[in-house]
């Protein structure tokens, strides 16, 4: 089936000699894989490797058999061009570790309007933005949204949040769990938006503890969910 959709590319890989096997998600199908067969050998062809940048976002024309096996792209065109997401080292970084998140936890094969649109926005205001330290810890409690384990916030004046259950508790089980300054930053985030997130006055440190609790939030909830390996560099450039 012909498909024009616009993507967002999770990853990038060579295969063979000269080929990429390209991970996107969709606007019109969900997650896909695409052969690009020949991509890194010729320099006149359509589908050049440096389109399918992490992140990058794309309109394609596809071939999409929807049988589980890798699709193939006809034409491809910039959908969003980038400013500073590829050329800033310290956003190139937090992309890739975003890029690793998404490509670990966007499993499902069909349409989701909503995480495309989110997706689509945040990485835009991202790319526009100056002030962006804060900016992958927020995008990950947002994400779980469209996961369906965002934290339940009835009981948000209690001691403890217990990371299993998702849910705040002044009665620690356990279960890993957020207390103190790494319960008060995580509460901090809850209820803003993009605009408000450098309001949010964080150390390195206070940063960091919180990035490695939610990357273990997501490691609870998302089976097969793996550490991203580019945390440890992200954490090297933001330090």
């Amino acid at each position: 089936m012909q498909v024009t959709t616009k993507a967002i590319v999770l990853s990038s890989l060579k295969y063979g000699d000269s080929s990429l096997i390209v991970k996107a998600f969709t606007a019109s199908d969900g997650l896909k894989s695409y052969l690009l067969k020949g991509a890194l050998a010729s320099k006149k062809g359509k589908l050049k490797p440096a389109y399918f940048q992490p992140l990058s976002q794309l309109e394609l024309e596809a071939n999409h058999k929807n049988k589980g096996t890798l699709e193939s792209i006809q034409e491809v065109k910039v959908n969003y061009h980038y400013q500073t997401l590829h050329t800033d080292s310290s956003k190139n970084a937090m992309t890739l570790f975003l890029a690793e998140v998404l490509g670990n936890s966007v499993r499902e094969e069909e349409q989701n309007e909503g995480l495309f649109e989110f997706l689509e926005a945040s990485l835009q205001w991202f790319d526009s933005h100056l002030a962006i330290s804060n900016f992958h810890v927020y995008f990950l409690i947002r994400l779980t949204k469209y996961f369906g384990f965002f934290p339940d916030t009835n009981a948000m004046g209690a001691n403890y949040f217990d990371l299993l259950e998702g849910a705040f508790t002044n009665t620690p089980s356990l279960n890993p769990h957020l207390t103190g300054e790494n319960l008060s930053f995580f509460k901090s985030f809850l209820g803003i938006n993009f605009d408000e997130v450098q309001s949010i006055k964080m150390n390195k440190t206070n940063r960091q503890e919180l990035l490695k609790s939610l990357v273990l939030y997501y490691e609870l909830h998302l089976q097969g969910f793996r550490k991203p390996k580019s945390l440890a560099v992200l954490n090297e450039v933001f330090s």
